[in-house]
């Protein structure tokens, strides 16, 4: 099947503006069809009475030649009779004395006349005047019609009886014939010789019906002649035309109303699609989402900043039931609630917030204005709501309440920086004191001679570790005084065997085994750094390892990171419970019932002033695993200095 070309846009918009004249084009149209009918039914009617006619004709001329037959019988019987009288009679025989004679003059004859062989006339009937000297010759008898019968011998001539058309279609056409057509008997030279009209009338050939059919041999030169007295009226001249004309009109101005209707129409379709485009573009334009739902909750309108919102199109959306697409699933049940509470018509007039969610899986924080959709007729349809996105507000809301918990953590940090600052400063001079006694005692014992090797070796671990403790002390104390951490090329392997060193003693008390995980092709990880603050942090997070719960096992791993080194310090414990570093490292939050809060917190500062970072995760074993990086010295040696 051929695929039908569509038509142009400005074809049907023609079309459509040209609509109004169908009604009139289609009434004039059937009034056609209503006027060829009628023609075709006069036409029919005019073949049909000159059929009619033509069947009349031939019945008539039927009629009259057998009426014409009949008298020639009758005039034939009156000659046979003059033949039988004149055979042994000495006298002719008289016209009157024969059979049928009076009978024929008192029916139709007009006259019977005998005449010989000379043409001469023999015997006349009726007789003649007393006027008239001779009888009238054959020439003078004014012979309208007649007929003839010869005459057998001895007689020598024949018999003509003159008769009457006029009585004869008087007597032969039936009266509704005759008030149907006029009946004429008429010669070869067009006279009329009878005719049923009284008097006779010159009825028009051309404009009525009519038919001639010959009577030879019954008469000679005579035609029958039928002509119909009415003519069918055209249907042109009748009452159909005037309702013709009178529909054509009454259409007309149906015609011309229905294009000043359709103009309205056009100008109100025009100033609808105007206000529509209007309404259209301010929908566009809005920030807010619309929508509108039913009594049932169906989805009935959503314009287009609801749908950039949660990232539907309307045509996906129209005609969903709750639960909807953009329903947050991990408040599921609290959007339910609002919605059979809107339903129930219980939305707050100052609006709520709901938990949306976007088709790319990002939560949105809405605000939602429920109110009644009504109808032109006032009847209460549906709901229409107004969505704002405040993701972005809360966002800013939750990123400034952070800022100020983080300054209050940062004045609390700044109060603690100032009473470790003070402590360093207190514990500085008591640590000077026992550092003398410690060589005042080991000197002393020197002198007296004193050699027990435990207890000098106890007194050596105690001096440095009173030295230690002085270091520590002088590089928090300038720590927190903000100067600048004193990097210096160290081996972070012998830092970390040195820090664990340290320790060695708590982890043998507690059963907790320590292993290594050393790069194999590097003896030494050369790196950038304060060797006594990232003592402190391997010390703090050996420490933490070690405190943590079900601890058995400590690892260290330690592995080049690009222009960086990576150490590690992982545990067998119960994990970090998917805490991430930002949570361990935030001041004054601690896992210990005893502790601070601020050890991962001072660590993770002096890792970001030695230009590493922090993070935490799971370590192999299911535990947790704690990890810094440092850049490496080489790097940090090959960067070009500053000029002053």
């Amino acid at each position: 099947m051929p695929t039908v070309p569509p038509v142009p846009l400005l074809h049907r918009s023609v079309l459509k503006a040209q609509a109004w004249m169908l009604p009139f084009l289609l009434s004039l149209i059937f009034v056609l069809s209503v006027a060829a009918w009628l023609e075709w039914s006069d036409r029919a009617e005019v073949e049909e009475s000159q059929r009619v006619l033509i069947s009349d004709a031939l019945s008539l001329e039927s009629q009259l030649t057998a009426r014409i037959e009949a008298e020639r019988m009758q005039l034939q019987m009156v000659a046979a009779q003059m033949s039988r009288a004149t055979r042994g009679a000495a006298n002719e025989p008289h016209l009157s004395a024969l059979a049928g004679v009076n009978e024929g003059l008192r029916r139709t004859w007009i006259s019977l006349t005998w005449i010989d062989a000379q043409h001469r006339i023999v015997q006349h009937l009726p007789p003649v005047t007393s006027g008239s000297t001779s009888p009238p010759s054959i020439d003078n008898l004014g012979i309208s019609a007649h007929i003839t019968a010869p005459l057998s011998s001895p007689l020598v001539g024949q018999l003509i009886v003159r008769f009457a058309p006029a009585a004869l279609l008087r007597s032969s056409v039936p009266w509704w014939l005759a008030s149907k057509y006029e009946v004429r008997l008429v010669d070869g030279e067009e006279q009329v010789l009878a005719t049923t009209s009284d008097p006779p009338s010159q009825p028009q050939r051309q404009s009525s019906a009519s038919h001639r059919i010959s009577l030879e041999p019954s008469l000679n030169d005579t035609w029958l002649e039928l002509i119909a007295r009415s003519q069918p009226t055209p249907w042109w001249r009748t009452l159909p035309p005037v309702l013709m004309v009178v529909f054509l009109a009454l259409v007309g101005l149906a015609t011309w109303l229905l294009r000043q209707q359709m103009a309205e129409v056009s100008r109100a379709e025009v100033r609808w699609r105007t206000e529509a485009a209007w309404r259209q573009a301010m929908e566009d334009s809005l920030t807010v989402g619309l929508r509108a739902r039913d009594l049932e909750g169906r989805l009935i309108y959503a314009n287009r900043s609801f749908c950039n919102m949660v990232g539907y199109s309307a045509e996906h959306l129209l005609g969903l039931r709750p639960p909807m697409p953009y329903w947050a699933p991990d408040h599921l049940e609290e959007t339910m609630w609002h919605h059979h509470r809107n339903m129930a018509g219980g939305a707050p007039r100052e609006g709520y917030e709901s938990h949306w969610r976007h088709r790319d899986g990002r939560a949105l924080n809405v605000l939602v204005f429920e109110a009644p959709l009504v109808d032109a007729q006032g009847r209460h349809i549906g709901w229409m709501a107004s969505a704002l996105d405040i993701t972005e507000r809360k966002r800013l809301e939750d990123l400034e309440r952070r800022q100020r918990d983080a300054l209050a953590h940062q004045a609390r940090l700044t109060t603690l920086g100032e009473i470790a600052s003070a402590l360093a400063h207190e514990l500085n001079q008591p640590l000077t004191v026992i550092r003398s006694d410690h060589a005042g005692i080991q000197r002393r014992l020197q002198k007296l001679g004193f050699n027990d090797a435990p207890v000098l070796a106890a007194l050596q671990r105690q001096g440095e570790q009173a030295a230690q403790a002085g270091q520590v002390v002088q590089r928090i104390r300038a720590f927190l005084t903000r100067r600048e951490p004193q990097p210096e090329p160290c081996d972070l392997t012998a830092l970390a065997r040195h820090a664990l060193g340290l320790i060695q003693h708590d982890l043998a008390r507690q059963r907790i085994d320590v292993s290594w995980d050393l790069p194999a092709t590097a003896a030494q990880v050369m790196v950038m750094a304060d060797p006594v603050l990232i003592e402190q942090v391997l010390i703090n997070l050996i420490r933490n390892a070690s405190d943590a719960p079900q601890t058995r096992q400590i690892t260290l791993r330690l592995r080049p990171d690009g222009g960086f080194a990576r150490l590690q310090v992982e545990d067998d414990g119960t994990g970090l419970g998917g805490r991430s570093i930002e949570t361990l490292c935030a001041p004054f939050h601690s896992t210990k019932a005893e502790g601070m809060g601020m050890g991962l917190a001072i660590c993770r500062s002096i890792i970001e002033a030695h230009h590493g970072a922090m993070d935490a995760g799971q370590s192999p074993s299911g535990g947790a695993m704690l990890a810094f990086t440092l850049p490496l010295a080489a790097l940090v040696s090959q960067a070009p200095t500053a000029t002053p």
